[in-house]
């Protein structure tokens, strides 16, 4: 639960105002057809786990879910199947299910996942729970199913955070993977920009304006508790976590200009790490911990360097395109999803570290802050339409595309979360 903080310049808020809402306008190809049948008994938990299954599934850009008329009886998990009748309505895989109620006012949750055209049963779990954890549960069921059927861990039980401004108000809010069950963590009458979450997903990293400046706070996602960690004169900003959570890389100006510095995660053993004239920022680690990549205007444009995570001599990383900003590294270091100008557009691109081929993954005209999902399949971004920033999200073959909308509000700074145990 996200304990939420009050003083005199912020605001305590509950849960938000407005969940996200989603609308897929682009779905990948030769999709797996899923037949997700209602679990019995599921009505006694509104929306029904099914419902959340499915969707999970389908916004994956993997799955295709088939609408099949009722079946009566319903199949569950104790159900012997008859795999050539399921493959004869054209499903590759079938979930079915039930949910329970106990004599202790919670359910039992039970599901079993089939592969039809192999014909066997891939197993399946049983859960207990109480009515407000059925979206939880469900995500559980869909990750389950996706690492099943595509051999890797999905994501529809991480997190997202991201900054909504209504009026003169920010809000830092969390939310689940789909944008439900929205809370506001953090509101001021100052910006606070570029939140970054810890590698363990328990604490956000972000920059607070409330002491009319530039501020580096971590807060606590357990208890509501935060501390400043980087209040030097001048500018504090863009905060990246090492991959052990033991350490930051900030940019500073306390010695002019804009630098990048290591600094411990309590604030202490502060340490420059690169030595130039340039504007040196927008810092993120790889995944072993041993580079960082960042945005630098030292060859005369903007564009993405890297350098050893103890200091060093930088190297240039990005060369088509005069803009090339805001660098996010995949969970698996192959790629560096960035902004590029392209034609006039702020767009998504990614490019491959190792043939160099750079692909643009957007058709929108002004993208910010990609971050990649903990699997990597999936970029989370914002992009601003008619002066309002709107959360989308972009496959990393750039055949899924969605968007996250709220009802009202601007909606900047998107980070996707770890996965958590």
């Amino acid at each position: 639960m996200i304990r939420l903080i009050a003083t005199a310049v912020l605001l305590w808020v509950g849960v938000a105002h407005a969940q996200l809402a989603i609308e897929i306008t682009g779905a990948g190809a030769q999709r797996i057809p899923i037949a997700v049948v209602p679990f019995a008994g599921e009505s006694a938990l509104p929306p029904g786990i099914s419902t959340i299954v499915r969707a999970d599934l389908e916004r994956s850009g993997l799955f295709r879910g088939l609408e099949l008329p009722p079946i009566v009886p319903e199949p569950t998990e104790s159900s012997n199947i008859n795999y050539s009748e399921w493959r004869a309505r054209l499903a590759d895989a079938l979930l079915v299910g039930s949910a329970q109620a106990r004599p202790d006012g919670r359910y039992e949750v039970r599901f079993r996942l089939h592969d039809v055209v192999k014909q066997q049963a891939l197993g399946g779990i049983a859960y207990t729970l109480g009515k407000d954890q059925a979206r939880a549960t469900a995500h559980r069921i869909a990750d389950f199913v996706y690492e099943k059927l595509s051999g890797e861990k999905g994501v529809f039980s991480t997190r997202i955070a991201y900054v909504v401004k209504r009026g003169n108000r920010y809000e830092l809010q969390i939310a689940d993977y789909d944008g439900a069950n929205a809370e506001t963590a953090l509101a001021s009458f100052e910006p606070i920009i570029s939140p970054v979450w810890s590698p363990d997903g328990k604490r956000l990293a972000y920059v607070s304006f409330e002491n009319k400046k530039p501020v580096v706070y971590i807060h606590s996602l357990m208890d509501g508790k935060r501390h400043v960690v980087a209040n030097f004169k001048g500018s504090n900003s863009a905060p990246a976590w090492t991959p052990d959570g033991t350490r930051l890389a900030v940019v500073l100006s306390r010695e002019g200009g804009s630098q990048l510095f290591m600094i411990n995660a309590d604030g202490s053993g502060v340490r420059r790490l690169a030595s130039s004239s340039a504007i040196d920022t927008e810092p993120r680690f790889s995944p072993d911990g041993q580079s960082i990549y960042f945005t630098s205007d030292r060859g005369g444009t903007p564009q993405i360097y890297r350098m050893p995570a103890g200091g060093g001599e930088p190297q240039r990383v990005t060369f088509e395109g005069s803009y090339n900003v805001s660098p996010r590294i995949s969970p698996d270091g192959k790629t560096l999803a960035y902004i590029s100008r392209n034609g006039g557009k702020f767009q998504v691109a990614l490019l491959d570290l190792a043939n160099r081929q750079v692909q643009i993954l957007t058709d929108s005209d002004r993208d910010e802050s990609p971050s990649f999902s903990p699997n990597g399949r999936m970029i989370l971004l914002a992009t601003v339409i008619g002066e309002r920033g709107v959360l989308s999200a972009v496959s990393a073959d750039g055949r899924v595309k969605q968007r996250l909308s709220a009802a009202a509000g601007d909606v900047r700074e998107p980070t996707w979360g770890p996965f958590t145990d």
